[in-house]
């Protein structure tokens, strides 16, 4: 049985550590990074969503969009997003935000358009996000729930599309409870008084 050099031994010795290494990277990125989600069941009821004082009553068609920062769901929701806002924006819709309360970070770049609300009643109510609420030009709740249905969320499996198409022609939406599978992190509510 032939001796093993002390090149092939110390090249086994580096391959070995470097494997160690990118384990051990792997393990740390992903207790570090990626946030467990999976596919459930939610049921968003908009009983309770009311827009603040100073944007209730008649009014252009406003659309609220509900983030976690830390929600690995929010990564194809955003592009969608992004797409709603260039097709929308100009037929007078407009577009907010409401941050998961105790969460830190910023929209991207192309979410510019998005009016950040600090508060909206009702919100602590949500039962996951990425959700939206979107209110007709009467300001009353047309539409709570998911932007799609499933893990990915285009234009192709939205719900939103054709609700502003249906308010923006003046037609009644009534969709303010919602029971959709898909991509959803929790959002818990806020302890009781």
């Amino acid at each position: 049985m032939p001796r093993l050099s002390r090149k092939t031994l110390l090249a086994s010795l580096i391959a070995l550590i470097w494997i160690a290494a990118m384990l051990a990277a792997f393990w740390w990125f992903e207790a570090r990074y990626l946030r467990p989600f999976d596919q459930r069941a939610a049921l968003f009821s908009g009983a309770e969503l009311r827009l603040p004082r100073e944007l209730a009553g008649p009014g252009p068609i406003r659309l609220v969009h509900f983030w976690d920062p830390a929600c690995p769901c929010n990564v194809g929701n955003q592009q969608h997003l992004s797409e709603l806002i260039e097709h929308f924006a100009p037929r007078g819709v407009a577009f907010y935000a409401v941050q998961k309360a105790g969460s830190s970070g910023q929209l991207p770049a192309s979410l510019a358009a998005l009016q950040p609300l600090e508060q909206l009643p009702g919100a602590e109510h949500l039962p996951a996000s990425p959700a939206v609420a979107i209110w007709d030009q009467r300001g009353e709740l047309a539409y709570f729930g998911p932007y799609s249905e499933g893990l990915s969320c285009n234009s192709s499996n939205s719900f939103i599309e054709p609700i502003l198409d249906a308010l923006a022609a003046g037609r009644t939406v009534n969709a303010s409870n919602t029971l959709a599978v898909g991509c959803f992190c929790e959002w818990p509510t806020a302890p009781a008084d």
